[in-house]
This record gives C-alpha cells, sequence and structure tokens, in this order.
C-alpha cells in the first residue's frame, strides 16, 4: 500500500487517521507496562525474594535499552518508524505476558531486558511521531490529552485488580498475561487497519548530536536521573516500609489515573498558555518539596497517608513533563526530531543505568538519603529550566543565545 502524506491523512475516515493511530498506542503501552508496574514490587517481594539491593539491579538491567536507545537510528535505516513503534509494543505486550513464569533473578533479568527493549524503543520512536505528525500550535494540548487517553485505558485494567484480586483470588499469571495480551490485540488491530503516513520533512538517519540542543540535553539527563529514584525506590517504600498488598498498590495507582485523566490535558493548556519555562519551574520546584519530603518519612517517621500523597503529587508532577517534548518541538530543526529523539532517551538513561543498583546499596543504609539526592537533582533542574527562554525558537535556544555567537555544527 502506498504510504499517506500526513497532510492528505484528513481525508481518511477518522478512526484511520494518524491521531487515532497515535491514541491507540497511547492506549495499548501503558496496559502492559503500567499493569506490570503496579505488580512487580509485591512480586518479587513475595515471590522472588527480593530486598532493595536486588531491585536496584533489576531496574539498573531495565534501564539498559534506554541507554542504548541510540540504536533506533540503526533500526530506522531499514524499518519505518511507525512499524517499528508497532514491532517494539509487540515485544512488551510478550514479555509481560510471561513475566510470572520467571520468578527468579536471573528469569526476572531476562525478561525485564525483553520487556525494556520493546518499552524504551516504543517511547523513543512515538515521540518522534509524536513531534513529527502533530502541529506547535496543537501540540501542547494533544500531548495533554495522549496522556488522558493512556490513563483512562489503564484505570479499567486497575479498576478490575482491585475489585477482584482478593475476591477472585488472581494470580500474578493472571493478570500479568491479561494485560500483555490486550496490548497485543490493539498492535494487531493498528497493523491490519492504518496505512503508512509519510512525515512531512524526511528524517536525518545519523548520529546527531548538536550544541545548540546543549540545554535539552541537560534537561534530559537531569529528568533521567530524578525520574529513576521515584520509579524505583517510591513505589517499594509503600510496601516494604507500609506493607501495602497487591491491591493498595493498585488503588495508589487508580488515584493516579484518576488524577491524570483531569490534570493531564489542564497541564497541555498550561504550556501553551503560560509556555515551556513557567511549567517546568512549577514542576520542578514541586519535586523537590515532594523529594524532600519523601526524606522526612524516614527521618521523622511521618505515616502513611503523607506518603501516600506523596506519590500521588509526585506522580502528578511528571506529567508535566510534556512541556520537555515542546520545548524541542519548537528549537529543532524538523528532520532533526527522530535522531535527536533517540539521542535524548539515550541521554536520559545514562544516570538510570547506574543509579538504581548504586542507590540500592545506599538504600540499605539510609532510605532517607536516597530522596535527600532526588531532591538535589530537581533543584539542580530548576536552574536548568529557568534558561530556557520565554518563546525558544531555532536561534533562541536559551536565554543567552543572543549573547553568544551561534556555533558550527
Amino acid at each position: 500500500m502506498k504510504p499517506i502524506s500526513i497532510a492528505e491523512a484528513h481525508t481518511l475516515p477518522i478512526w484511520r487517521r494518524p491521531i487515532t493511530l497515535l491514541f491507540l498506542m497511547a492506549i495499548a503501552m501503558p496496559l502492559s507496562f503500567a499493569t506490570w508496574s503496579a505488580l512487580l514490587n509485591n512480586f518479587v517481594i513475595e515471590v522472588a525474594q527480593f530486598d532493595g539491593s536486588d531491585i536496584g539491579w533489576l531496574h539498573t538491567v531495565r534501564e539498559i535499552p534506554g541507554f542504548l536507545a541510540i540504536g533506533v537510528i540503526l533500526v530506522i535505516m531499514v524499518m519505518r518508524e511507525q512499524v517499528l513503534a508497532l514491532v517494539s509494543l509487540a515485544l512488551l505486550g510478550v514479555a509481560t505476558a510471561v513475566t510470572a513464569w520467571f520468578p527468579t533473578m536471573g528469569g526476572l533479568l531476562m525478561v525485564t531486558l525483553l520487556s525494556s527493549i520493546g518499552f524504551h524503543y516504543y517511547e523513543t520512536v512515538n515521540q518522534s511521531l509524536q513531534l513529527q505528525w502533530l502541529t506547535k500550535e496543537r501540540a501542547p494540548q494533544m500531548l495533554g490529552w495522549l496522556i488522558a487517553a493512556g490513563s483512562a485505558a489503564t484505570l479499567l485494567s486497575y479498576g478490575v485488580i482491585v475489585l477482584t484480586w482478593e475476591t477472585l483470588d488472581l494470580s500474578y499469571d493472571t493478570v500479568f498475561m491479561a494485560s500483555g495480551g490486550l496490548t497485543l490485540i490493539i498492535v494487531g488491530y493498528c497493523a491490519a487497519v492504518f496505512p503508512q503516513f509519510e512525515s512531512p520533512n524526511p528524517q536525518v538517519k545519523k548520529f546527531l548530536l548538536r550544541r545548540r540542543y546543549w540545554l535539552y540535553y541537560a534537561l534530559q539527563f537531569m529528568a533521567g536521573a530524578r525520574r529513576q529514584i521515584f520509579v524505583v525506590f517510591a513505589g517499594f517504600m509503600m510496601v516494604e516500609r507500609f506493607g501495602f498488598d497487591v491491591h493498595e498498590v493498585t488503588a495508589l495507582y487508580l488515584v493516579n489515573l484518576v488524577a491524570n485523566i483531569v490534570i493531564a490535558p489542564v497541564f497541555g493548556r498550561a504550556v501553551f498558555k503560560f509556555g515551556e519555562r513557567n511549567t517546568l519551574v512549577f514542576e520542578y520546584v514541586g519535586l523537590a518539596v515532594v523529594f524532600a519530603l519523601y526524606g522526612g518519612i524516614y527521618w521523622f517517621g511521618w505515616g502513611v497517608a503523607l506518603a501516600a500523597t506523596l506519590y500521588v503529587v509526585d506522580h502528578l508532577f511528571f506529567a508535566m513533563a510534556l512541556a520537555l517534548k515542546t520545548y524541542f518541538q519548537k528549537i529543532a530543526d524538523p528532520g532533526d526530531i527522530a535522531p535527536t529523539a533517540a539521542v535524548a532517551f539515550t541521554i536520559n538513561h545514562i544516570a538510570a543505568v547506574f543509579l538504581p543498583a548504586g542507590l540500592g546499596y545506599l538504600w540499605l543504609v539510609s532510605p532517607g538519603a536516597v530522596f535527600g539526592m532526588a531532591t538535589g537533582f530537581a533543584l539542580i533542574s530548576l536552574v536548568l529550566a529557568l534558561m530556557i527562554p520565554r518563546h525558544p525558537e531555532p536561534g533562541n535556544e536559551t536565554r543567552f543565545s543572543a549573547l553568544m555567537p551561534t556555533p558550527a555544527e
């Protein structure tokens, strides 16, 4: 079938347009990944007998494909980005479905590595497709709605877990198989129904590292370092310190999802109205406060109610990261989006490769110190965000661009 340009795609019925494909993929990914995340801490503690060091190593292995996301540039030389997105989603779905079949350290490392390849390659290509297919005017609002769509889809599956985990005595295998299977069904539908879409600007298919994108790279690096502490240790704390069961952890995720459905589109409008700099400054100030309070749970013995509240607020702040995507969209040459998305994912995961394992050992000695370090990361991000100009564009990437000569690339 001949590829269809994005400009011509409006002639297709709504169920075959690019925006519909983006929404379906936004729904398919969290069905596997979010369910895996919700069950992981309970599964590794109850079944695989993990401690803080083990979970750190598991997440270090999980982040290796993110660090190697630059390999996407090689893959898109022989495979269209749209095809790679669906292949990656399928790998994520299969790996999630079989997770409970490998309840050992070695087995979980293997299946986690496979699911992570699917997740990170999908996320890299998906970000590229979003920024290529959405106009700069529509991107903030549509990215917010895409986040909300993923949250809404996952809400149903989490609701089923909360309501039936104890009453139907569900097993980990049943839930992993169901969530991975649903992802595969959606991938099959997308492969069968949607034509190949031709992006308006041909993408550079080589390694690309431009000096004028340095602030974007720095913000990506700090985002990866900061997010790892939340992903690895915030949920682990809820199980290890406060004894949350599967349905209780999932209930916490449910609250996050409902909040995301309501708040994510609002964040999209906020980026459009107030700009990327103000939105990111608000996010990083909030995260610094949240991580400091996380530390207080260990330093001052604060209780479970505060921990659960911080977990929800923390999760919401991360939804504001869509402002980082639109900042790059505004400063980038149109042909740089795909290779820079791959490079940025690798930069985002540099810290992710060594932080979980290293901080896993620190966690055994002082969990509060782990969250204290995250507070410092948030404050560094705040300083970087203040360098974003009010109206970023090529040639005006930072507030210092006017004072500095344009570097040769």
